[in-house]
C-alpha cells in the first residue's frame, strides 16, 4: 500500500545527516530540532501555535482535555473513521455521538450533526477522510450557533486546502478552535516512528496544550494542569524537517497518480472513483473505490493473487464495534452501511510509476469486466 523505502533512498543523504547530528548533539527531548519543526509547521500551516506530540490519537485526547468537559458531556463525530476519533472521548468519559457520512465523499454530513445536537452536546469532531476537508463552512457555522468547539481529526489530509464561500482558503486542520494531526510513517507528512501535532490560533489554548503534553509542566517540577507525557521526540522532528520540505510535492505525486486511477477507471459503470469536493483540495491519502456490484470481497481477493495490495477501510461501523458499541437506528446510518459494503482502497504513495499504475489498474479492470 505504501512504499516508504523508495521515499527514504531519495532523501537518504540529509535524513541520514540530520539524524547523525541529532545523535551527536544528544539533545533526544525538546530538542532545537522539535522547536524548529514546530516553527516551520506553523508557516506552512498559516497557524499561530503548532504543539508537537507523541501520536496522532495522544493529539486527539489532549485537544478535547484542554476544553475542560465535564464526564457524559457529548462529543459528535462520523461513524465512518478509525477508531481512535471515538477511543479518545470514551477514555475521557465523555459521550459519542455518532453520525452518518455524506456518500461521495465520506466525510460528515453536516445535516445529521445538526439533528444530533442536544443540550449536553459540547463539541464536534470532523474527519478530514481519505485526504480532502470535511464541509468547514457549514459545519462551523452550525458550531457557531450551538456554541460547540470544533476540533478537525486531519491525521489523514494535512496539506489540503478548503475554499470558503467568500473566496478564503484556509488550511486542513486550522479551522476549526483546534486541529490535530497524526505522523504515523504511512501519512503524507510521516515520521519514522510514531508522532503527531496539535495546532490553534487560540493563545491560551496553545498555552494549556503546553502544559498538558508536558505533564502539565510550564516550569519544572510544578504541575499545573492534570497532564500526560506525549512529546515527539527529536529524530522524528529531524525527519519530519527535512519531509516537510517535500509535502507539497509528496501530494502532487499523490494526485498525479490518482488521475490515472481515475481515468482508467472512468468507463466502468460497477466502479466510482473518489468523488474531489468542490471547496476542498484532495491529497489523497487513500485512493478509495466504492464496488457497485457487490463482489467487493471477490475483487479484494483476486487483487491478493496478484499480488497487489487493496485494504478495506473500514469494515465495521463504529457504533458496531465491540467496544464502543451503541443502540442506534440503521435508517440514521444509510450511507455509513453502505459504504462498508463497498469501499475498497488501492496502493496510494509518493513512488507510484505509471507501469505499477497500469499493473494495478488492468488487474482491477480484468476482473470488473
Amino acid at each position: 500500500m505504501v512504499d516508504l523505502q523508495s521515499q527514504y533512498y531519495k532523501i537518504k543523504s540529509d535524513v541520514d545527516n540530520a539524524i547523525l547530528n541529532v545523535l551527536n548533539t544528544a539533545a533526544f527531548i525538546n530538542g532545537p530540532e522539535v522547536k524548529s519543526f514546530q516553527s516551520e509547521l506553523e508557516t506552512y500551516l498559516d497557524v499561530k501555535h503548532v504543539i508537537p506530540c507523541a501520536n496522532g490519537t495522544d493529539a486527539l485526547q489532549i485537544a478535547l482535555m484542554a476544553l475542560n468537559l465535564q464526564e457524559g458531556d457529548e462529543v459528535i463525530t462520523a461513524d465512518f473513521t478509525f477508531a481512535a476519533t471515538v477511543e479518545v472521548i470514551h477514555l475521557l468519559k465523555l459521550k459519542a455521538v455518532l453520525v452518518d457520512v455524506d456518500y461521495d465523499t465520506f466525510t460528515m454530513d453536516s445535516e445529521k450533526l445538526k439533528a444530533a445536537i442536544t443540550s449536553k452536546t459540547k463539541a464536534v469532531i470532523p474527519v478530514h477522510l481519505f485526504g480532502q476537508c470535511s464541509n468547514m463552512e457549514e459545519i462551523l457555522k452550525i458550531a457557531k450557533e450551538h456554541h460547540l468547539a470544533v476540533i478537525e481529526d486531519n491525521a489523514q489530509a494535512i496539506g489540503s486546502e478548503f475554499t470558503f464561500s467568500d473566496g478564503t482558503v484556509k488550511k486542513s486542520g486550522t479551522m476549526g478552535i483546534m486541529g490535530t494531526t497524526s505522523f504515523f510513517p504511512s501519512k503524507n507528512l510521516g515520521c519514522y516512528g510514531d508522532g503527531g501535532a496539535i495546532f490553534t490560533n487560540d493563545d491560551e489554548l496553545a498555552h494549556k496544550l503546553r502544559g498538558i503534553v508536558n505533564h502539565g509542566m510550564y516550569e519544572r517540577y510544578y504541575h499545573d494542569e492534570v497532564g500526560v507525557n506525549s512529546r515527539l521526540d527529536s529524530i522524528q522532528a529531524t525527519v519530519l524537517r527535512k519531509k516537510l520540505t517535500l509535502l507539497d510535492n509528496y501530494n502532487e505525486a499523490r494526485k498525479k497518480a490518482a488521475d490515472y486511477y481515475d481515468e482508467a477507471f472512468a468507463g466502468n459503470e460497477n466502479i466510482l472513483t473518489p468523488k474531489r469536493a468542490e471547496n476542498s483540495t484532495h491529497v489523497f491519502h487513500q485512493y478509495t473505490l466504492r464496488i457497485l456490484n457487490g463482489k467487493r470481497n471477490e475483487l479484494q481477493q483476486f487483487l491478493a493473487e496478484r499480488e497487489v495490495p487493496a485494504m478495506i477501510y473500514y469494515p465495521v461501523a463504529l457504533r458496531k464495534q465491540k467496544a464502543y458499541f451503541q443502540e442506534s437506528n440503521d435508517a440514521d446510518f444509510v450511507n455509513t452501511d453502505q459504504l462498508l459494503e463497498q469501499v475498497i482502497s488501492l496502493p496510494m504513495h509518493t513512488e507510484l510509476e505509471e507501469e505499477q499504475l497500469k499493473y494495478i489498474t488492468d488487474a482491477v479492470l480484468e476482473f470488473m469486466k
